[in-house]
């Protein structure tokens, strides 16, 4: 028996090859009922003994290897034209699916040798780069680990399970005094205590500087914010100097003394203490929590203290460092000073109100000259103590805060069941920091 090849033109005008159709019109056979599908439907590939797509008769085929499985053996139903072919069902089961390589079959010497690799720092002789990236790693275990050796994509799936990210870096400041613990739980009391000694005529101050605060003239107009659009701000503008504040914050009341000006020497902080002591007037005592800037150690500071104190004031036996401070942080003496450990100035609770002048008036701020600056920021501190002046709720309590913790860190330790909090994040925030009861409202 003859037949027609697809390959020759005749065979496209054979009457025992369909028509073709368009994917919306293809026909689909299910339980001997023909029925119309409104999907594409995907034509089997063609093989040896699948003789539908040619009108001659099929070849014999081979017999089975020993390896082939026994759910392999192919069914011949009669095709379209009359000859006899597979089924598409027999077709898709002879098919031989894909396995995808268990991740679990690395031993955990290697993904730990990975971790301890990712976790130090890179030998200049080895990897000439200052940073780990996922090629050196897996070069790395190459020339290390021939036999064993990771592909790229296993040593990113190691290091993402562990939350490990060598590419990242960050900058921070690490306290190594080793008195840190012991100051900084004397700081936390002492915030916590301090709503009762203010009722005892004891004051606690938080007292730094902000230095460096440009004067910035814009030197176009600023487009306010519209209906989906937000603020437009040029970024040519016109430097007109810089200012340093140097305030005191209370942290029973939260009200705020400053003085602004050109620098910040040690005449200044003695000015600043002096201006603060006139401020407070009805206050028997006064505790200025401080970090370890110079200025807050000089001779000026200590002849101010002890003419407060009405005590001597000899300046040979305050030479060195550590003997004035010694002379300041005097607790027998009604006014005295607190030093913070070094590296701690964020222990300073002036720190959130500097952070909220910055938020609320410097960033932003268009200023045409130092005069303008100076007034515009005394209305501002001024408006701030009679309206928003506020005790700031301390919750440092010498651990890591867990609302720190980076948001992808929570997910994945959410994920796998490793976070003790739930998914609601203002219900944890509210269980562990309820709203302050002193919050005060515009009247």
């Amino acid at each position: 028996m003859g037949g027609y090849c697809p390959a020759s033109r005749s065979a496209r005008r054979s009457p025992c090859r369909p028509r073709s159709l368009p994917p919306s019109r293809f026909l689909i056979r299910t339980a001997s009922v023909w029925r119309p599908s409104f999907g594409p439907v995907r034509r089997p590939r063609p093989s040896l003994s699948a003789a539908a797509w040619c009108c001659e008769p099929p070849t014999p085929t081979a017999p089975p290897t020993a390896g082939s499985p026994r759910s392999s053996a192919a069914t011949d139903t009669p095709s379209a034209c009359g000859g006899r072919g597979s089924s598409f069902t027999v077709w898709r089961v002879c098919k031989t699916p894909h396995v995808r390589a268990d991740r679990r079959a690395f031993p955990p010497g290697q993904r730990a040798t990975v971790l301890a690799l990712a976790c130090e720092l890179p030998d200049p002789d080895d990897c000439p780069a200052t940073r780990w990236t996922l090629d050196e790693l897996a070069h790395r275990l190459v020339n290390d680990y021939a036999a064993e050796a990771a592909h790229r994509s296993t040593v990113w799936r190691i290091l993402h399970a562990a939350d490990l990210k060598p590419h990242r870096s960050v900058y921070w400041l690490n306290s190594h005094d080793p008195d840190f613990g012991a100051i900084a739980r004397t700081v936390g009391s002492l915030y916590v205590q301090a709503p009762a000694l203010a009722r005892q005529g004891h004051l606690v101050l938080s007292t730094d500087e902000k230095s460096g605060m440009q004067i910035l003239e814009r030197l176009h107009p600023t487009q306010p914010a519209r209906p989906g659009h937000p603020e437009k701000r040029e970024r040519d503008y016109v430097r007109h100097g810089t200012r340093t504040l140097i305030a005191s914050f209370a942290v029973p009341t939260g009200e705020v003394v400053w003085d602004v000006g050109p620098t910040r020497t040690n005449d200044d902080f003695a000015a600043h203490l002096l201006h603060t002591v006139q401020h407070f007037q009805q206050w028997r005592q006064m505790t200025w929590v401080v970090d370890n800037l110079n200025i807050h150690w000089s001779l000026q500071a200590c002849e101010m203290l002890a003419a407060l104190n009405n005590r001597p004031f000899w300046p040979t036996a305050l030479q060195t460092g550590v003997q004035r401070r010694v002379f300041l942080s005097d607790a027998d003496y009604p006014y005295r000073f607190l030093f913070l450990p070094r590296h701690g100035s964020w222990l300073n609770q002036v720190e959130l109100f500097f952070s909220v002048l910055a938020r609320r008036f410097l960033k932003r701020g268009d200023f045409a000259d130092a005069a303008k600056f100076e007034e515009r920021l005394g209305i501002f501190l001024e408006d701030y103590n009679v309206r928003q002046a506020h005790p700031y709720r301390w919750t440092y309590t010498g651990e890591p805060l867990v609302r720190a913790t980076p948001f992808s860190q929570t997910q994945r330790q959410r994920q796998q069941g490793r976070a003790w909090f739930g998914t609601h994040r203002q219900r944890f925030e509210r269980f562990l920091h309820p709203p302050r009861p002193y919050k005060r409202w515009a009247g």
